[in-house]
């Protein structure tokens, strides 16, 4: 299973990597391999506040429709319009086109407190 050293994880199965001070966020390998075929993205509202924790988007597959959480506390800067047209990047490329949004952290130390790849494998092999 793909778990890129170069961002953080969440427990449930967001990755966030930090860049420039904002975080991109998106779903990992082990979230799009358990949905199946992803025909579906809502992304979030751009200039939108987004909580922790908090659902903040939608994926849905063949499968099933899943939330999507926050990583970290702040605001929405950019979204991947693109997976309107193409949800599939998700399955295809979750760590690259298949990014969901940006977000500019309230709190830029909250990033720091999540999973990092080594315990997040821990979990996804438990």
């Amino acid at each position: 299973m793909d778990v890129p050293e170069d961002r953080r994880y969440t427990r449930d199965h967001e990755w966030a990597r930090l860049e420039d001070a904002r975080v991109r966020v998106g779903i990992t390998h082990y979230a799009q391999d358990a949905l199946g075929d992803v025909v579906f993205v809502k992304v979030p509202d751009a200039d939108s506040p987004v909580d922790a924790g908090r659902a903040f988007s939608e994926v849905e597959s063949t499968k099933s429709v899943s939330d999507v959480y926050a990583p970290v506390a702040g605001t929405v800067v950019a979204v991947n319009h693109t997976l309107a047209d193409s949800p599939q990047a998700i399955n295809e490329d979750p760590y690259g086109e298949g990014w969901i949004a940006v977000i500019e952290p309230s709190d830029p130390a909250a990033y720091d407190f999540l999973l990092d790849a080594a315990a997040y494998r821990q979990l996804i092999s438990e």
